[in-house]
């Protein structure tokens, strides 16, 4: 945990909790030996976000009510651009704008990117940076657009990152796509089909036999 994302999310209030829980202690002295400067993604979280092909993106409304939204794309549909700013091209969806109308409120934005799989989650907090009727924009829906990709861009959307934070593996559920459960039951299938294959040639074999064996009986 970098010390930034402790500073934003560890409010008075918050404290208040964790004093009562008894955890408080622990989290002080994290953040006073965390170092300074290592709020910035690094390698581990750049090769994290590349691998995603989706995340949940939370924002709040000038009435202050949250909103949480699903993102997703093919893996790497996430642009890490610098250790400090990743963004994403943002297609036209079912038109509500909801979260887009949040972020003129306030461009404070929390992500969370998930591996069901391995049962890990980086938490990211930023500030939107969105780029559609302004000179940017030709150039970074050009650069956002991937091979073959005739879906409409409508805006990119950048996150300068303020700070991070991984979760434990605690109460993850497992879930796997289609493309992780077929690289887990390829090497099973390939077993069924051999053995599937060895059975009809041993099939064989004993019709022939059967055939030149009248005492042979099945």
């Amino acid at each position: 945990m970098g010390r930034r994302f402790q500073e934003i999310a560890f409010t008075p209030l918050v404290k208040e909790h964790q004093k009562e829980h008894g955890s408080r202690g622990q989290y002080d002295r994290m953040e006073k030996s965390a170092p300074q400067g290592n709020d910035t993604l690094g390698s581990a979280e750049q090769d994290f976000i590349h691998r995603r092909d989706s995340f949940y993106m939370a924002s709040v409304s000038e009435t202050g009510w949250p909103y949480i939204q699903h993102r997703g794309g093919p893996k790497g549909f996430v642009h890490v651009l610098n250790p400090s700013l990743i963004g994403f091209a943002d297609y036209r969806g079912n038109k509500q704008y909801i979260s887009l109308g949040n972020f003129d409120h306030d461009n404070r934005v929390a992500l969370f990117f998930m591996d069901y799989p391995y049962q890990t989650r980086l938490k990211i907090l930023g500030r939107i940076e969105a780029h559609e009727h302004d000179s940017m924009a030709p150039e970074l829906i050009k650069s956002f657009r991937s091979k073959d990709d005739s879906s409409v861009i409508e805006r990119v959307i950048l996150i300068h990152v303020e700070g991070f934070d991984w979760n434990c593996p605690q109460h993850i559920t497992p879930r796997y796509t289609a493309e992780e459960l077929e690289q887990t039951l390829a090497p099973v299938r390939e077993r069924l089909a051999n053995l599937e294959t060895e059975n009809a040639d041993l099939k064989a074999r004993l019709d022939s036999l059967k055939k030149g064996s009248p005492q042979i009986k099945a």
